[in-house]
Parts: C-alpha cells; sequence; structure tokens
C-alpha cells in the first residue's frame, strides 16, 4: 500500500514518540530501530517514507574486496536503484568497526532525493556526509571503509535493523528521538490513531499548563475524555 501525500504530510507532524506509543496499543513492541540516531544532533527535520532495505553480513576476505564496489550487486548499483523519497535502511548488524557510507555515496543519494538515510551501523567521512544535507541516522561515524569489516550482500530484502524487522515499503519516520517502523499493513489505522494522539496530548499540555493534577487527566479518564470530546464540538 503506498504512501500517500496526504498520510506524509500528517506523519511529518507526528513525532516518534508518539508512534511508538500508538504501536504499541496495535502490539507491535519491536518498532523502534536501535543506536539509529541523526548525526547532527538537533536535527530538526522529520523525515517520512518508504524503506528501501539494504542488507551487509559479516567481512569474508574472499568477497569483502575493493574490486566488491564494482561489481553488479554493490551498494553503488543498490543506490540507483533507490526512488525518490525513500527513506535507506540498512541492516549494519549494530557493526562500529566501519562506515557503511561515506560522503560520496551519501551525496548521490541527496541528489536522487532520497528522503533519509537509517542504519544500525555507522559512516565515514562525517563532516563530507553532514555536507551533503541527508538526513542521516546512525550510531556515529569512523575512519574505516566498509570492506574492513562487512560485506554487502543485497537490497529490496527483508532486513533486520536496530532490533527491528524491516520489510522493503513499511513506512519509516525519523526525527531527534530516533527512527521508527510503521508496518505497511497498519499504515491507514496508525496514520489515524496518531494524529488523534497529537491532537489529544496538545489539549493535555494546555490543562497542564492550567495546573490541573495528573491522575485522571494523563492517561485521561472518562471525564477527561468527555471534556476533551466537548472542546472538538
Amino acid at each position: 500500500m503506498p504512501l500517500t501525500p496526504a498520510q506524509k504530510t500528517a506523519l511529518e507532524g507526528v513525532t516518534t514518540a508518539t508512534l511508538t506509543t500508538v504501536l504499541l496499543k496495535k502490539g507491535v513492541r519491536f518498532c523502534y530501530i536501535a543506536g539509529s540516531r541523526p548525526i547532527v544532533p538537533g536535527q530538526a527535520k522529520r523525515i517520512v517514507g518508504p524503506a528501501f532495505t539494504l542488507r551487509f553480513t559479516p567481512t569474508r576476505e574472499d568477497l569483502a574486496t575493493v574490486d566488491s564496489w564494482s561489481s553488479p550487486r554493490s551498494t553503488r548499483a543498490a543506490i540507483e536503484d533507490m526512488p525518490e523519497g525513500c527513506v535507506a535502511v540498512a541492516d549494519a548488524m549494530g557493526s562500529t568497526a566501519a562506515g557503511i557510507f561515506g560522503d560520496i555515496l551519501c551525496a548521490r543519494m541527496a541528489k536522487k532525493g532520497v528522503a533519509g538515510l537509517v542504519t544500525d551501523g555507522v559512516l565515514r567521512d562525517g563532516a563530507g556526509v553532514i555536507g551533503t544535507g541527508l538526513p542521516v541516522f546512525c550510531q556515529g561515524y569512523v575512519a574505516p571503509a566498509s570492506v574492513a569489516a562487512l560485506n554487502f550482500v543485497g537490497w529490496q530484502e527483508t532486513i533486520g535493523c536496530g532490533g527491528v524487522t524491516v520489510i522493503p515499503g513499511d513506512i519509516i519516520v525519523a526525527d531527534m528521538d530516533g527512527a521508527v517502523v510503521i508496518p505497511a499493513a497498519l499504515l491507514d489505522a496508525v496514520v489515524d490513531a496518531a494524529v488523534e494522539q497529537e491532537r489529544l496530548e496538545a489539549w493535555i499540555m494546555t490543562e497542564v499548563e492550567r495546573g490541573v493534577p495528573l491522575p485522571g487527566l494523563y492517561p485521561p479518564n472518562a471525564e477527561t475524555k468527555a471534556r476533551y470530546e466537548a472542546t472538538r464540538k
């Protein structure tokens, strides 16, 4: 099910914190990609888009070579397959020993209109990557190239990233608090519930500022819900 422009706009106004709560209520506990934080602290822009997955395995000397960067099955080839607006999600097994991408690859992704890159690993060429303007969510950056510790094996397949299963086409939302995966099949229900949750919590905040005690307010009891609904009529 494709992400509609209206859904994208709606999710751009919803925090990842709200999304984890909404997904928890729908029975999805593992939706937050551990270890993936904005490479620029305080990054204000929230990114939303369908997942384009990439997978790395532990390095093997006969496979993870400099020559492999020129093979048909390479990170370079995968980047050329990325559609505009997607969010690249790379399973690096949480490794911090080598950077999966550097500034040139990230610059190409930015040029193609990729919405952002999310990984449980690290990048290299930190200053250069930041300079590309591509929103990146990762564990940090290091000097060694990917093949020093990782072997790229494929793209657009089901992966595990930061403890979360990610299927191509799942919806990724990432902001200052990290990255969340919305299963594609739950998209409609999650968007509706998340927008309403943000609206409710904004009203609750005004009540807190008025001095209303928390018990019965957050989470709201029946009386509080009735007061909230009355404000919407």
